[in-house]
């Protein structure tokens, strides 16, 4: 699997996000409370609201536009809302972060 380097887990504040152009879109990569990190596409799949400035709560965010709840380790929508965005793999090496690449490439497939 090929690895793009997208920066240091303190560039993300515990609880936050960052979001990162790829040519497939923008992908919300979070930093939860104990420093596990994920990748999503920056998409809602209720109204397209950007997931990268929502609330971070455990391993899951809600969307900032209508509350949606995503959980950011399969990428579904949680309680009564049926979704489900795109997840990306990240690799943590130190302090270094990574995403995958061909996850990257797939969507455009």
């Amino acid at each position: 699997m090929t690895w793009i380097a997208i920066g240091t887990l303190s560039d993300i504040p515990r609880r936050g996000a960052r979001c990162v152009a790829t040519p497939q879109g923008k992908v919300a990569v979070f930093r939860t409370q104990d420093d596990q990190v994920y990748a999503i596409d920056d998409q809602c799949p209720h109204k397209g609201g950007p997931l990268s400035q929502g609330i971070v709560h455990g391993t899951a965010v809600t969307c900032p536009l209508h509350n949606w709840v995503i959980s950011l380790e399969t990428g579904k929508a949680l309680g009564a809302d049926e979704g489900v965005v795109r997840t990306i793999s990240v690799k943590v090496e130190g302090e270094r972060l990574f995403l995958a690449l061909e996850a990257l490439a797939s969507r455009a497939a």
